[in-house]
Protein backbone atom coordinates (compact mmCIF):
# COMPACT_ATOMS: atom_id res chain seq x y z
CA UNK A 1 0.00 0.00 0.00
CA UNK A 2 1.31 3.50 -1.13
CA UNK A 3 0.95 6.37 1.41
CA UNK A 4 -0.29 9.85 0.60
CA UNK A 5 3.47 11.24 0.66
CA UNK A 6 4.76 8.36 -1.06
CA UNK A 7 1.79 8.80 -3.86
CA UNK A 8 2.99 12.76 -3.34
CA UNK A 9 6.82 12.15 -4.35
CA UNK A 10 5.72 9.93 -7.28
CA UNK A 11 3.44 12.77 -8.46
CA UNK A 12 6.74 15.02 -8.17
CA UNK A 13 9.00 12.50 -9.83
CA UNK A 14 11.04 12.42 -6.91
CA UNK A 15 12.66 8.97 -6.28
CA UNK A 16 14.58 9.46 -2.32
CA UNK A 17 18.47 8.35 -2.09
CA UNK A 18 19.15 5.63 0.59
CA UNK A 19 19.45 7.07 4.07
CA UNK A 20 22.80 8.52 4.11
CA UNK A 21 25.31 5.75 6.81
CA UNK A 22 26.69 8.33 9.68
CA UNK A 23 30.26 9.41 8.67
CA UNK A 24 31.63 9.76 12.33
CA UNK A 25 30.38 9.15 15.96
CA UNK A 26 26.68 9.83 16.07
CA UNK A 27 23.65 8.61 14.70
CA UNK A 28 21.80 9.68 11.63
CA UNK A 29 18.28 10.20 13.38
CA UNK A 30 16.78 10.45 17.14
CA UNK A 31 13.36 9.77 17.95
CA UNK A 32 12.85 11.07 21.43
CA UNK A 33 8.34 11.63 21.86
CA UNK A 34 6.78 12.65 19.22
CA UNK A 35 9.75 14.55 17.86
CA UNK A 36 12.72 13.27 15.35
CA UNK A 37 15.97 15.05 14.92
CA UNK A 38 17.28 14.44 11.89
CA UNK A 39 21.77 14.68 11.94
CA UNK A 40 22.29 17.34 9.45
CA UNK A 41 22.84 15.90 6.16
CA UNK A 42 25.35 17.11 3.45
CA UNK A 43 24.74 18.18 -0.13
CA UNK A 44 25.14 15.31 -2.19
CA UNK A 45 24.66 14.20 -6.17
CA UNK A 46 24.96 11.59 -8.20
CA UNK A 47 28.75 11.69 -8.49
CA UNK A 48 29.47 12.12 -4.13
CA UNK A 49 29.20 15.71 -2.30
CA UNK A 50 28.27 18.50 -4.01
CA UNK A 51 31.70 20.83 -3.27
CA UNK A 52 32.04 23.89 -3.38
CA UNK A 53 31.68 27.51 -1.62
CA UNK A 54 28.92 30.20 -2.34
CA UNK A 55 30.15 33.24 -3.87
CA UNK A 56 33.00 31.90 -4.78
CA UNK A 57 32.82 28.73 -7.17
CA UNK A 58 28.57 28.41 -6.76
CA UNK A 59 25.63 31.16 -7.43
CA UNK A 60 22.55 31.07 -5.43
CA UNK A 61 20.96 28.42 -7.88
CA UNK A 62 23.54 25.88 -7.50
CA UNK A 63 23.74 26.03 -3.94
CA UNK A 64 19.77 26.02 -3.61
CA UNK A 65 20.41 22.51 -5.80
CA UNK A 66 23.04 21.43 -2.94
CA UNK A 67 20.34 22.44 -0.20
CA UNK A 68 17.20 20.60 -1.88
CA UNK A 69 19.91 17.23 -2.06
CA UNK A 70 20.03 18.05 1.51
CA UNK A 71 16.58 17.70 2.12
CA UNK A 72 16.05 14.62 -0.18
CA UNK A 73 18.65 12.74 2.31
CA UNK A 74 16.58 14.29 5.66
CA UNK A 75 13.47 13.14 4.30
CA UNK A 76 14.83 9.30 3.53
CA UNK A 77 16.50 9.78 6.98
CA UNK A 78 12.82 10.43 8.12
CA UNK A 79 11.33 7.50 6.57
CA UNK A 80 13.61 5.39 8.24
CA UNK A 81 12.59 6.74 11.61
CA UNK A 82 9.05 6.23 10.93
CA UNK A 83 9.51 2.91 10.00
CA UNK A 84 8.92 3.68 6.09
CA UNK A 85 5.70 5.75 6.68
CA UNK A 86 5.69 9.21 6.21
CA UNK A 87 2.44 9.62 6.52
CA UNK A 88 3.34 9.65 10.25
CA UNK A 89 4.69 13.15 9.24
CA UNK A 90 2.69 15.69 11.72
CA UNK A 91 4.45 18.40 10.42
CA UNK A 92 8.59 19.67 9.61
CA UNK A 93 8.93 21.87 12.98
CA UNK A 94 12.84 23.15 12.35
CA UNK A 95 15.44 23.14 9.73
CA UNK A 96 18.83 24.78 10.02
CA UNK A 97 20.46 25.39 7.44
CA UNK A 98 24.81 25.91 7.17
CA UNK A 99 26.08 27.34 3.70
CA UNK A 100 29.71 27.14 2.61
CA UNK A 101 30.27 30.77 1.87
CA UNK A 102 32.62 33.65 1.03
CA UNK A 103 32.88 36.61 4.24
CA UNK A 104 30.67 38.93 1.87
CA UNK A 105 27.95 36.25 0.34
CA UNK A 106 24.93 37.11 1.87
CA UNK A 107 21.92 35.02 0.67
CA UNK A 108 22.18 32.26 2.78
CA UNK A 109 18.14 32.38 2.98
CA UNK A 110 18.16 32.07 -0.68
CA UNK A 111 20.14 29.15 -0.85
CA UNK A 112 18.63 27.04 2.17
CA UNK A 113 15.09 27.62 0.44
CA UNK A 114 16.16 25.17 -1.86
CA UNK A 115 15.37 22.46 1.14
CA UNK A 116 12.44 24.41 2.79
CA UNK A 117 10.86 24.51 -0.70
CA UNK A 118 11.33 21.44 -1.44
CA UNK A 119 9.46 20.43 2.54
CA UNK A 120 6.29 22.49 1.75
CA UNK A 121 6.27 20.26 -2.15
CA UNK A 122 6.23 17.17 -0.55
CA UNK A 123 4.52 17.59 2.85
CA UNK A 124 1.97 20.84 2.14
CA UNK A 125 0.99 22.89 4.95
CA UNK A 126 2.84 20.53 7.47
CA UNK A 127 6.10 21.24 5.23
CA UNK A 128 6.63 24.81 6.66
CA UNK A 129 8.86 25.37 9.39
CA UNK A 130 10.94 27.60 11.48
CA UNK A 131 14.40 28.27 10.45
CA UNK A 132 17.83 29.29 11.01
CA UNK A 133 20.03 29.70 7.69
CA UNK A 134 23.73 30.64 8.49
CA UNK A 135 27.26 31.40 6.91
CA UNK A 136 30.08 28.68 7.64
CA UNK A 137 33.84 29.16 6.26
CA UNK A 138 34.18 25.39 5.66
CA UNK A 139 32.14 22.55 5.75
CA UNK A 140 32.70 18.70 6.18
CA UNK A 141 34.28 17.47 2.97
CA UNK A 142 34.77 20.74 1.32
CA UNK A 143 30.44 20.27 1.09
CA UNK A 144 28.27 23.41 -0.08
CA UNK A 145 25.34 22.91 2.32
CA UNK A 146 24.48 21.23 5.20
CA UNK A 147 20.80 21.35 6.60
CA UNK A 148 19.62 19.44 10.18
CA UNK A 149 16.05 18.94 10.95
CA UNK A 150 13.53 18.49 13.46
CA UNK A 151 9.85 16.75 12.75
CA UNK A 152 6.72 16.06 14.49
CA UNK A 153 5.70 12.24 14.05
CA UNK A 154 2.87 10.17 15.41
Amino acid sequence: MTGRIDARLAELGITLPAAPAPAANYVPYVRTGSLVFVSGQISQGPGGPIRGCLGQDLDVAAGAAAARSCGLAIIAQLRTACDGDLDRVVRAVKLTGFVNSTAGFTDQPKVINGCSDLMVEVFGEAGRHARAAVSAPSLPLGVAVEVDAVFEVR
